[in-house]
């Protein structure tokens, strides 16, 4: 099925390092409309931790270009723009829905919302894979994005230990 002439798609710009936000406003500035997600993230800088706001997907951002009407030219001349990703010397269709979900992430601030954890402190568990197969516990803390500490019954004496969230699944019952 043929598109419209007037329909728009999504396309990925590659930036300049830490140069998305310029090349947002560049391009705005000449009409285009552009995407770029931002999200909350903990820094350390010289020894301390601080808050920062920055792009999700460093040096990418996205923008919304009609093929037949919008004239291309400009974009990769914009300050902050490397250029438009390509496969095969044609720039690549970013799907509707991957830029709708993002944007529906989006919080009151305008900063993407981090996914809601697998598993939460408290939640009894059971181990599937590894040497703990079939042991059930109970998960006491999160340990970073990918790794949780849990509480095992191992013969019958309560024992601490550290796994991956992917040998996990929530206990039935």
């Amino acid at each position: 099925m043929k598109k419209p002439e007037n329909e728009r798609n999504w396309y990925l710009i590659f930036t300049k390092p830490r140069m998305e936000r310029q090349a947002v406003e560049h391009l705005e500035r000449q009409g285009y409309c552009t995407y770029l997600p931002m999200m909350a993230a903990t820094r350390r800088q010289r020894g301390r931790y601080r808050q920062t706001i920055e792009p999700c997907f460093p040096r990418y951002l996205f923008i919304h270009l009609n093929t037949r009407t919008d004239n291309w030219a400009p974009i990769s001349s914009t300050i902050g723009v490397s250029r438009l990703v390509e496969f095969g010397g044609v720039p690549a269709i970013v799907p509707d829905e991957l830029v709708r979900e993002l944007q529906d992430r989006e919080g009151e601030t305008g900063l993407q919302r981090p996914p809601e954890p697998l598993f939460k402190q408290s939640d009894p568990v059971t181990v599937m894979n590894g040497p703990l197969t079939g042991l059930q516990g109970i998960i006491q803390a999160t340990k970073g994005s990918d790794r949780v500490a849990v509480l095992l019954d191992i013969v019958g004496k309560n024992t601490l230990t550290t796994l991956a969230i992917h040998n996990l699944k929530h206990a039935e019952g």
